[in-house]
């Protein structure tokens, strides 16, 4: 890292059903960031031995909307983000299942603006899908280059090809 920026990771536990599914934006952030992303298989009687390591070790931070009123913005100190990567209710499972993550601080993000994700059925109003998260976090730590590649990737999976400006065919 000639910036200076200390490694940050991205861990997005994911529900065995998001594998399957085209409308998985986790696939964007495992792209756009490479190695500073890994994708964990979440699995309730088998945790993630690595992951636990990690947490245990601290700098960890899970990525879990909770009551607006807690100050749980404040990102310093945090290298390591886990995201539950799946539906709201699978995620809300997962949470609750994992005693792992219950002992993980909880980070909310107060997102710019609304979701752009248009690929589910019933969005929660407010809710970021999880590479909207991801670029969230890369804003508010100052990794911008990061995050506009991650934009840009994420725009062009939840438009429809052929619906871009000035798409011209044949150009």
């Amino acid at each position: 890292m000639g910036s200076g920026a200390h490694e940050m990771k991205f861990t997005l536990l994911t529900h065995f059903k998001e594998f399957e599914k085209p409308s998985n934006t986790g696939k964007l952030v495992l792209e756009v960031l490479g190695d500073a992303a890994e994708q964990v298989r979440w699995d309730r009687l088998n945790p993630p031995a690595g992951l636990v390591e990690e947490i245990e070790a601290g700098g960890v931070a899970l990525v879990y909307p909770g009551a607006p009123d807690e100050n749980d913005d404040d990102l310093t100190g945090i290298d390591h983000f886990v995201l539950i990567d799946g539906t709201w209710h699978e995620a809300r499972k997962i949470h609750q299942r994992s005693p792992y993550l219950l002992k993980l601080r909880r980070v909310c993000l107060k997102p710019t603006g609304k979701s752009l994700y248009n690929l589910r059925k019933n969005q929660k109003e407010a809710c970021l899908c999880t590479a909207e998260c991801v670029m969230e976090i890369l804003r508010s730590t100052g990794r911008n280059e990061e995050a506009e590649r991650l934009r840009e990737r994420f725009l062009a999976f939840i438009r429809p090809p052929g619906v871009m400006r000035g798409a011209v065919p044949g150009h």
